[in-house]
């Protein structure tokens, strides 16, 4: 990825798959039964586990920490991802403390008047297989696990995996244990041990990109109490409010319980410097002059945590080492501009499971595996850098810039249908590529 001269996927229509509504149906079994070991239990190494165990694998994840937790708030499920989930049965499990949001509403900074409209309803829906959710991030991981272990998958916690065998097939714990499988997946995020011992001096560790963000949650019940936020609540949606070189996106979660904000602005100081004393009012310093609506919500917070963000500084070079394999934050960590990343790592999981569906005799796997890293590691990097993008669009200041942007946006603001948008969610072509994409589909 170039930040400095980027350019949007070039193989967008390539990666289209047919659309297909979720169905009950068990997959085909595989016709050679896997021990497959996952390092990590986050959402992407919960996904592959998920995908691999209900096609008959034998899963085990070792999961560094002792208990199973999932840091962090609100996240969006896609339909590209949805899709999958409401497949594998994890829909059913998490629908009652989901929110599906009537569209995604793009504001200006200063009046929070709406220069950008996208309609998640039935007609989203129908055109992608699948809605467009928004959860807590506990509620979502515990839906994963729940669903995981209904497929057989042991979790073994407090159990760090610290190196990979990669001439053989297994991994070895911190406690000393050797623990064997067919294939690897690591799974193990952004500061991936697996990754080093794939690329070895070609690794490069993750970089902060000059911005951070200010993740924070506040009780609906407060926010009906005030005229100034009540209608935020009205006919629950994602509203995004953005100007130049910040946004603050936010939306409703827990069931309608709880109301999530993601506040981003630029920062270049070193995170180890940060004092989460002093963090409610850093946080409200940098939206001063925003739309006033937005300021009295942003003064309802009464606790938040700063995040840097981080970026892998380019796609890699290769994501396997004979049986080994990684997926996740691991191989393509992005920025959150596209709201996918957590999407990707289901996607990975997804077709994973699909690669290794047909293989004959364990000497294939290499090649199986070969021809999953070359789908995912194509479709993946064009996610890095449309999300890059995504953050350029969003945060430029007023000027001309700003105004054509907004004007490409107008069209669907008024409910007219246009042929191209600078709002991604309304885009035909980038919507089509991002949530159109089915990762269990379209494989030869």
């Amino acid at each position: 990825m170039n930040a400095e001269h980027p350019t949007y996927p070039t193989r967008c229509l390539t990666f289209l798959r047919p659309l297909h509504t979720s169905t009950a149906s068990p997959p085909t079994p595989a016709l050679t039964p896997l021990r497959i070991a996952i390092s990590g239990a986050g959402l992407a190494g919960l996904a592959a586990g998920i995908a691999l165990a209900r096609r008959g694998h034998t899963v085990t994840i070792f999961e560094a920490t002792p208990a199973l937790s999932e840091v962090g708030a609100g996240i969006q499920i896609p339909p590209n991802s949805a899709r999958l989930l409401a497949r594998w049965g994890v829909e059913a499990l998490f629908q009652d403390q989901c929110v599906l949001p009537a569209g995604i509403a793009f504001r200006r900074w200063e009046s929070g008047d709406v220069i950008g409209w996208t309609d998640l309803g039935e007609q989203f829906k129908e055109r992608y297989g699948a809605g467009y959710w928004v959860i807590h991030r506990a509620h979502f991981h515990a839906a994963m696990y729940e669903r995981a272990v209904e497929f057989g998958v042991e979790v073994r916690t407090a159990a760090r995996v610290v190196e990979y065998d990669l001439e053989g097939t297994g991994v070895r714990l911190e406690s000393g244990e050797v623990c064997g499988a067919d294939v690897v997946v690591a799974a193990d995020g952004i500061k991936s041990t697996a990754r080093g011992a794939i690329l070895g001096p070609e690794d490069k560790p993750p970089v902060l990109v000059g911005f951070a963000a200010y993740r924070a949650t506040v009780s609906t019940d407060k926010m009906r109490a005030d005229p100034d936020t009540a209608w935020l609540l009205d006919n629950p949606s994602i509203n995004c409010w953005i100007g130049d070189g910040r946004h603050v996106m936010s939306y409703t979660i827990a069931g309608g319980s709880s109301f999530n904000m993601v506040l981003s602005h630029p920062e270049s100081t070193d995170p180890s410097t940060w004092r989460q004393e002093t963090a409610l009012s850093d946080m409200r310093s940098h939206f001063v002059g925003w739309d006033p609506r937005l300021t009295k919500l942003i003064s309802m917070v009464t606790h938040t945590l700063k995040w840097p963000l981080l970026t892998l500084p380019a796609p890699l070079p290769r994501w396997r080492a004979n049986h080994t394999i990684i997926i996740g934050d691991a191989a393509h960590a992005m920025l959150p501009y596209m709201s996918q990343g957590a999407a990707m790592g289901i996607e990975d999981g997804a077709a994973l499971a699909v690669v290794l569906n047909s293989l004959t005799s364990k000497d294939d796997i290499p090649a199986a595996l070969a021809r999953f890293e070359d789908e995912r590691r194509a479709r993946t990097a064009q996610m890095m850098q449309a999300s890059f993008i995504n953050g350029r669009i969003w945060h430029f200041a007023d000027g001309p810039e700003q105004r054509a942007r907004d004007e490409g946006m107008r069209p669907e603001v008024v409910g007219e249908v246009g042929e191209a948008s600078p709002n991604q969610w309304s885009d035909p072509l980038t919507a089509g590529w991002c949530f159109g994409y089915d990762a269990e589909r379209g494989w030869a």
